[in-house]
């Protein structure tokens, strides 16, 4: 590594990354980490996903170790030897690594695709666009609906997407950012209670829990300390309140972003989806205050932003402590 962790050098190139993802998002001709992960993981899915029950859930282990392992030795080796040959070569590199662990651009870029026809009235389109983020039914969903499930994306995913791989950032850098992204892969492609994956893929499901339990709360905190800044923003009794609800969603974690938005926006998540034509019934988060509408999505942006930069925030005493005590 170039950086030593929770430091202010590796704190500063985390603030830069984010910037970059923020202004550039993930340039197409670019290629993606994540892409790469996630070939390894269809190819070893094939490979091992077969036999008894108990040798499923024994490669299932296996996977997620030599995936995760594996991801952090490439992109430390890579910087290592980048170092070698140039310290700034080195540090470019790591940059460009933790800007692509981040999805800040392409999560509020996905939530617009969904809001710009739906301002319109164009719901068909914008079933379209929603459709490509989520594993729900759209075709039938009318303007809350498909609000719903634009928020709802944006809360859960804030996680996932950028406060999650930041908090492994500042511990270890792109190395340990890009292992967070295995992990989410993992969990995004074997981590499904179906019949194929209940066994091989209880060990990623297991591992994504853990890596997201504390950043899944920080962000909720975030998230509910940046709403005071934040106009029409329902702040009072939603801290209590989230932590009330966010254990009855089906995740252990993806509930506390997601009961802090409803909370924060006044507006009830969950209830209802259908998958393939079956319906799903979801714990209710928040108090239907409003009805859902368009204008709920940008809202939902702006506690996204809220939530990164808050515990970006939350962590500086770490980095304080730790310089104060080296």
């Amino acid at each position: 590594m170039s950086v030593a962790p929770l430091s202010f050098e590796l704190l500063a190139l985390v603030g830069v990354a984010l910037v970059i993802d923020l202004a550039l998002g993930d340039p197409p001709w670019l290629p993606h980490p994540v892409v790469g992960i996630g070939r390894v993981i269809a190819w070893l899915e094939r490979a091992w996903n077969h036999g008894s029950a108990a040798a499923r859930q024994r490669r299932g282990v296996w996977l997620a170790c030599v995936v995760v392992v594996g991801t952090w030795t490439l992109a430390w080796s890579a910087l290592t030897v980048l170092a070698w040959v140039s310290p700034g070569l080195a540090l470019v590199a790591e940059l460009v690594l933790l800007a692509m662990a981040f999805a800040t651009r392409g999560l509020a870029d996905a939530a617009r695709a969904v809001a710009e026809p739906l301002r319109c009235g164009d719901l068909p389109a914008a079933r379209l666009a929603l459709g490509r983020i989520v594993g729900r039914d759209t075709e039938a969903l009318d303007e809350a609906g498909l609000t719903r499930g634009a928020v709802e994306t944006v809360a859960e995913n804030t996680v996932d997407g950028i406060t999650a791989p930041l908090c492994w950032a500042l511990l270890g850098g792109a190395p340990l950012a890009l292992a967070y992204k295995a992990v989410n892969t993992l969990d995004s492609m074997v981590g499904y209670r179906s019949p194929r994956y209940a066994d091989f893929g209880r060990a990623s499901a297991r591992l994504d829990d853990a890596v997201n339990w504390l950043p899944a709360r920080l962000t909720a905190l975030a998230m509910w300390l940046a709403a005071r800044f934040i106009a029409e923003s329902r702040t009072a009794g939603a801290l209590a309140a989230t932590c009330r609800e966010a254990p009855r969603h089906p995740s252990p974690n993806a509930g506390w972003p997601e009961a802090m938005v409803a909370h924060l926006l006044g507006v009830r998540l969950g209830g209802l989806n259908h998958y393939d034509g079956h319906p799903s019934h979801r714990a209710t988060l928040g108090q239907p205050r409003e009805p859902l509408v368009v204008g709920h999505i940008e809202r939902a942006i702006r506690y996204m932003h809220g939530g990164w930069l808050g515990v970006l925030l939350l962590l500086v005493p770490l980095v304080l402590l730790r310089e104060w005590l080296s």
